[in-house]
């Protein structure tokens, strides 16, 4: 569908930048229309120039949670730990009958990789142990808001877990290289059967962004895979980025795999709202405090977003020398901008009555926080107002509480994945403190 052009020029500072960054090597893994006059909620022709700021690494240092410590949701709004004990808990699915999976997921960091990250101090703010590869089931029976049924749901055939789907007699997760699928009944607590593999999917060595989100379409006949871009800004040359940064569609059977969407650099979140289909997209490092945005967005079939010649429309990344005019002039601009470098993941939009209606079919956003910023950003979970399928506002703080000290740099924890609950709660993981928050509207 989107023919990339391929180049391997770079400048000589940019290959040194980044030959000092693999040295460190954690660096590599911490983290309308098509007329391009289209304005987005956030006007994006009022954006700071290239390096304006000094682009700095920041890491947060991560303290935990003390027992009657929580994060703070408005008033009106209860906010209760719901499950604790995890390995790095990341991402959430609700199955048919009501069931909680938790994946528990991480970058399988190498020795060096570890040992940079102690000396830059990203060790501080994220866990760096391997990934535990499991998936965890929670049945709350009584649904009164606690966990009765806690069990192992599967770790057979797991590398780098993450986007979980329930598709008729399926179960689908997406590892970090690979689409699979096992045999599936509603209940049961364990999955019990061999996994088929039905797409591969890029990985391999120096995998920067490593996860896999995965959404059904809503009348089930298509899924779409999220894939990061292996680098910052293809620094290693756009060979090394085939199928990435990109969303994928295929068939149910894994049959039909064609780029839905292109040129977004770290797509995750995904959801549904007014038969359109959104996304949270990560965009790029190390052009100042300010740049570059992290962004929501309507994906429209066939789009280009930019990535890497370009970002929020025509503003061109003065790193990338590759050119490619007729692709660039089709970049789409997104909807909504986001917070730079607030690692803009979770995506949930609320489809329930429980809440207040100002949050009907609007999206909550979960930002796991910055790690290069000389003031942290994200490090919460944020509330996006829609109306007929499209935002009507800036985005609004919703779940706080996690940062402690701005100056400090001291925070509580990182919240990761968001879900609905079917009782109409909302639900957060929070991975380095190995925690799941529910938000409950009081009585």
């Amino acid at each position: 569908m989107i023919e990339i052009q391929k180049s391997n020029t770079h400048s000589k500072t940019s290959v040194l930048k980044y030959s000092a960054y693999f040295l460190v090597g954690f660096v590599l893994v911490v983290s309308s229309c098509f007329s391009q006059d289209k304005k987005n909620v956030v006007q994006t022709n009022i954006l700071p120039a290239p390096y304006a700021t000094k682009s700095v690494m920041n890491f947060s240092n991560v303290i935990g949670w003390k027992k009657d410590e929580t994060p703070k949701a408005p008033e009106g709004f209860t906010v209760t730990k719901f499950a604790e004990g995890f390995d790095n808990p990341r991402w959430m699915y609700v199955t048919p009958n009501g069931d909680i999976l938790v994946v528990e997921s991480n970058a399988n960091h190498t020795v060096g990789e570890k040992v940079g990250g102690t000396i830059v101090g990203a060790s501080k703010s994220n866990n760096l142990s391997n990934s535990a590869n499991r998936i965890m089931l929670l049945r709350d029976t009584g649904l009164d808001g606690s966990v009765e049924v806690r069990d192992t749901f599967l770790t057979a055939q797991l590398n780098q877990p993450f986007g979980m789907l329930v598709m008729g007699d399926w179960f689908y997760v997406a590892n970090t290289d690979a689409l699979l699928r096992f045999p599936y009944k509603a209940g049961q607590t364990k999955i019990t059967g061999k996994g088929e593999k039905i797409l591969d999917l890029p990985a391999g060595k120096h995998n920067r962004h490593w996860t896999r989100n995965i959404v059904a379409k809503p009348d089930n006949s298509k899924i779409y895979i999220a894939v990061g871009s292996k680098s910052n800004v293809a620094e290693g040359g756009l060979e090394n980025e085939i199928l990435r940064a990109d969303i994928i569609e295929i068939n149910p059977d894994g049959t039909g795999q064609r780029i839905y969407a292109s040129g977004l650099r770290n797509p995750v979140g995904m959801d549904w709202v007014a038969n359109t289909l959104w996304v949270v997209v990560n965009e790029r490092d190390e052009l100042g405090d300010n740049l570059v945005p992290d962004y929501l967005t309507g994906v429209k079939e066939g789009g280009f977003y930019g990535w890497p010649y370009v970002y929020l429309g025509q503003h061109k990344d003065p790193r990338v020398k590759e050119e490619a005019p007729e692709l660039v002039k089709r970049t789409l601009v997104p909807d909504l901008n986001l917070d730079a470098h607030s690692a803009s993941l979770g995506l949930a939009f609320y489809n329930k009555k429980s809440f207040p209606e100002k949050y009907y079919e609007g999206a909550f956003i979960a930002q796991h926080g910055s790690w290069n910023r000389s003031i942290l950003s994200g490090y919460k979970v944020v509330f996006v107002p829609f109306k007929d399928g499209k935002p009507t506002g800036k985005s609004e703080d919703f779940l706080t509480g996690f940062i402690i000290d701005v100056e400090g740099k001291k925070v509580h924890g990182r919240p990761v994945g968001v879900i609905v609950l079917p009782n109409g709660s909302l639900l957060v993981t929070d991975d380095v403190s190995n925690t799941l928050w529910k938000v409950s509207k009081n009585p």
